[in-house]
């Protein structure tokens, strides 16, 4: 196969003795080097011609330098403060800035006169509040409008004076200026010979200059267009048809070159793969079947799948040479810094700046940063574990400066340095930007490769902001900062190195200008990726794009379109794939342009792919029970098994396993707002201080309100105890202990109402209190001890009641009980709980014979219901509620069978088919 580039070198080669004042400009700077190697291939003997890339070019005819996108901005927010009475905060500025210079961009380039379409912009302006009525309502935020778009013309003239006072531009700038010294530098170059070499879509300016060159005679320009697409009427073929018949010098002479090798055979597959992933992966199947790489380019139409793609090669892909950048975003340092962001940012949000406290999660994330955490590692253990732990147990919502210095004693002074730096209060944005930079410094004399190139590119990136803010003082607050440095890095992206002429090419679509490939694997040919989107974010509207010839969608559609089918033009071996899925945009329908190549070639193989779906059958966990799992239950019966244990069993028994004999704690996830948990804990134990002086007697409503006077400080009391470190002055936290105050009064309260009658007496004889009892069970050897703890037992009327408070919701439903055959259920694991709290007591206080026992559940969360009382009916309305000595010896009958079946060493522990609820 012949290139283009090869095709084009032999041309020249043919018509010129010397090179020595020859000037090769091309597209891109990459192809420079298949330039390099077709002189190589040809045989060229001396030196090769000079070769530029057509920025290189025009900033050579222009005189003027490109400064970066952060250097223009800054610039252009110093003129827009001086021209604008009111000017946006720098924040608000570059929300928009980047905008207009992309506008001012395109008007530059097209040699549209700047103050015509900025005047067309403002009439048009001007026309939306004309009235036939003469009046027209503004808003602050239309006024605001109306004057930025009058003043455009302004901020243009005023930035382009000031970039050419400074020999420095934009692109549009560089480009304008080059067309204005273009016959100058055609004729101090008289004795030197032009080739442009593979152009398709130019610009006004790229246009004037191209023709001024081609009269001067000492210039020719190589096009690469099939005769397919530059006879027809074919979209890829519309500015090379444009420039043949508009250009006077094509009047008089022939175009270079076109080829005919689209019409050539072609072995073309097209793909349908369902998602984006299921792409990358058929990419590496095809690259995995072919017996070399170095005439082969995977190219990515969407550029974001690159970190997909390169986990998806294969083992036989031995070199890759990828010509588009690696975003800055996907990047490990970029995690670090934003890490470093967010900590302050907390700690400004939550307003803890002058006590320097950090938000627990944010310390956490940073300390878990892989460059931080290597920092931290002492004896293969690393401290930031450590202080992840303690902070957890200890429940610190808020961390300490102080905090963080006592773990690093053991440190090299270096770390403990970069520590303490990171959790420095600062006092302005450059001594920030100066934190991150000397961070940045240690760091990267303990890295390696890659990351030292990241941690180079932050380091330039901070180095300039931090230049520009002791000059210009633009960033007012750390935020400001943040959301510019999340601008910044959602565009920028660090380039690759590698050997172009060797290998795998892994590039973007625009990468492939003047390239040909043999084997070609392009992906995500979808209606919206290739060609890209229809939307276009720009102030200049769409009416006046067409007005004064700016490009539209239209001519972006006809670049993609040249790119695709030329890529096609000269290659063997053709994989086209697209997204079938329509779970992102463009995913789902596939490119015009395949459609356009179906009825152009005939011979094209269709398939659709998906990923390959293995059902697993899914086998219901068991656990045998061995002669130490046996062993382990065997202590359990010792120590004593609750009735929250039994309830845990009857829910799940792999749970109880996995809690009750492999000893596994669930994670102590810090407690930044009150768990539920601890909001019962907090109210027991206020119940518990507030009854134990009444113990043994008859309260009185004297009792009571006593009692309610005390409620708040125990309840602040109990919430310091129980919820560590915790803020309950604020927010939901603030509302959960106002919640724990009312569920006690509201108890209180309740309690005043039965002492009020009367005929009502009430004792309480015991609050939280430990009991145990032990069931001997046919079978086994040992007694199995029941334990747990009473909330209350008092005394009603003479009617014995054993109480369990409960902070949720607890219906009647949830302890009636009309079977106790059928009580080995879930559904009953109250009132389970509730019948061997009354066992316990039974068993170790002694009862008048015909002493009258209920129990049941307070429910906080359903104070109306009163106390809710074990029900025994089995009537829908039925009223069973003494729990007597046959129905207690009924019980644990039952409780006898559940046990026998966890201690039965031929049952295993199943996991159940559906967990209730």
């Amino acid at each position: 196969m012949q290139t283009f580039i090869e095709e084009t070198i032999q041309d020249i080669i043919k018509t010129t003795n010397s090179f020595e004042d020859v000037t090769l400009i091309l597209p891109s700077k990459r192809a420079g080097v298949f330039v390099k190697r077709a002189f190589q291939r040809n045989g060229l003997v001396g030196f090769l011609p000079e070769i530029l890339n057509i920025e290189e070019f025009i900033e050579e005819v222009s005189g003027l330098r490109k400064i970066d996108s952060i250097q223009l901005l800054f610039y252009f927010y110093g003129i827009y403060k001086e021209h604008e009475e009111n000017p946006d905060t720098f924040d608000t500025f570059f929300s928009w800035a980047f905008t207009v210079l992309q506008d001012f961009n395109e008007i530059d380039q097209h040699l549209i006169k700047a103050k015509e379409v900025f005047m067309y912009i403002r009439d048009v302006e001007r026309l939306k509040r004309w009235s036939v009525k003469g009046t027209f309502k503004e808003t602050e935020l239309m006024k605001d409008h109306f004057s930025f778009t009058e003043k455009l013309d302004v901020f243009y003239e005023k930035l382009y004076q000031f970039l050419l006072k400074n020999k420095i531009g934009y692109q549009g700038c560089i480009y304008r200026e080059a067309t204005k010294n273009i016959e100058n530098y055609v004729q101090e170059n008289s004795h030197k010979k032009f080739f442009f070499i593979g152009f398709n879509a130019l610009n006004k300016s790229e246009e004037l200059l191209f023709k001024t060159m081609l009269i001067s005679a000492n210039t020719q320009v190589y096009w690469d267009i099939d005769e397919q697409f530059l006879q027809s009427n074919h979209q890829a073929g519309r500015f090379i048809r444009k420039y043949k018949t508009s250009w006077k010098y094509y009047q008089k002479n022939e175009l270079k070159t076109v080829s005919n090798t689209f019409s050539e055979d072609k072995n073309i597959h097209l793909i349908g793969a369902a998602k984006n992933s299921l792409q990358a992966k058929y990419a590496g199947e095809i690259l995995s079947k072919l017996p070399h790489h170095n005439n082969t380019a995977l190219i990515l139409s969407d550029e974001t799948l690159l970190p997909i793609t390169l986990n998806s090669l294969p083992k036989n892909v031995s070199s890759v040479n990828i010509t588009m950048g690696y975003p800055l975003k996907d990047m490990p340092t970029t995690s670090l810094i934003l890490s470093i962001f967010q900590l302050y940012l907390s700690q400004e949000k939550l307003q803890k700046e002058q006590e320097n406290l950090f938000y627990y999660k944010d310390v956490v994330k940073l300390l878990k940063e892989p460059l931080i955490h290597r920092l931290l590692v002492n004896e293969e253990q690393s401290i930031s574990d450590e202080i992840t732990q303690i902070i957890f147990s200890q429940n610190r919502t808020f961390v300490s400066q102080d905090f963080l210095s006592s773990f690093l004693k053991n440190q090299s002074s270096e770390t403990q340095i970069i520590i303490t730096t990171l959790f420095n209060p600062y006092s302005n944005i450059n001594e920030f930007f100066q934190r991150i930079l000397y961070i940045i410094n240690v760091i990267k004399d303990k890295v390696e490769g890659l990351e030292k190139e990241f941690l180079f590119r932050y380091f330039t990136a901070f180095t300039q902001l931090q230049n520009f803010q002791y000059e210009l003082n633009y960033f007012a607050s750390l935020k400001i900062v943040y959301q510019f440095f999340r601008q910044l890095i959602a565009s920028e992206s660090i380039s690759f190195q590698g050997e172009p002429l060797q290998g795998l090419q892994l590039m973007g679509m625009l990468e492939t200008r003047l390239l040909d490939f043999e084997n070609i694997i392009l992906t995500s040919v979808n209606e919206g990726i290739l060609p890209a989107n229809t939307n276009q974010v720009s102030f200049i509207p769409f009416d006046a794009k067409v007005e004064f010839g700016l490009p539209t969608y239209k001519e972006k559609d006809a670049i993609f379109s040249y790119h695709f089918f030329r890529l096609l033009q000269r290659a063997k071996n053709v994989y086209l794939i697209y997204n079938t899925e329509n779970d992102s945009f463009g995913g789902g329908e596939k490119s015009r342009f395949i459609t356009q190549l179906e009825l152009l070639k005939e011979g094209i193989k269709t398939k659709i792919i998906s990923a390959r779906v293995t059902i697993n059958e899914t086998k219901l966990e068991e656990i045998a029970k061995t002669e130490a799992v046996q062993n382990k239950l065997k202590e359990l019966a010792e120590k004593g098994i609750s009735p929250s244990t039994i309830g845990n069993y009857l829910y799940n028994p792999i749970a109880f396993y996995k809690k009750k004999i492999l000893k596994i704690k669930e994670f102590d996830a810090l407690e930044e707002e009150v768990a539920f948990n601890t909001l019962g804990t907090v109210v027991h134990e206020t119940l518990k201080e507030l009854y134990e002086p009444t113990i043994g007697k008859l309260l009185t409503l004297e009792d009571i309100d006593k009692m309610k006077t005390c409620v708040e400080s125990y309840v602040k009391k109990y919430f310091k105890e129980y919820f560590k470190n915790g803020d309950i002055t604020t927010g939901r936290n603030r509302l959960i202990y106002e919640v724990a105050i009312r569920f006690v009064f509201n108890f209180l309260q309740q309690e005043s109402a039965i002492i009020a009658n009367s005929n009502n007496q009430l004792k309480v004889l015991e609050v939280e209190k430990d009991y145990e009892a032990f069931i001997d069970v046919d079978g086994l050897d040992f007694p199995i001890k029941i334990r747990g703890q009473v909330d209350r037992v008092d005394e009603l009327n003479g009617v014995l009641r054993i109480i369990d408070y409960k902070t949720g919701l607890v219906k009647e439903s949830d302890l009636k009980v009309a079977n106790l055959e059928e009580i080995q259920d879930f559904k009953y694991s109250k009132a389970i709980q509730v019948l061997l709290y009354t066992y316990m007591y039974t068993q170790n206080v002694a009862l008048e014979p015909d002493k009258q026992i209920e129990a049941g559940i307070i429910s906080f969360k359903n104070l109306k219901s009163g106390f809710i009382k074990l029900n025994f009916s089995d009537k829908y309305r039925g009223q069973d509620y003494t729990v007597t000595p046959e129905k207690i010896e009924e019980f644990i009958d039952q409780m006898k069978v559940l046990i026998l079946e966890i201690y039965n060493p031929e049952i295993p522990f199943k996991e159940p088919i559906e967990l209730p609820f």
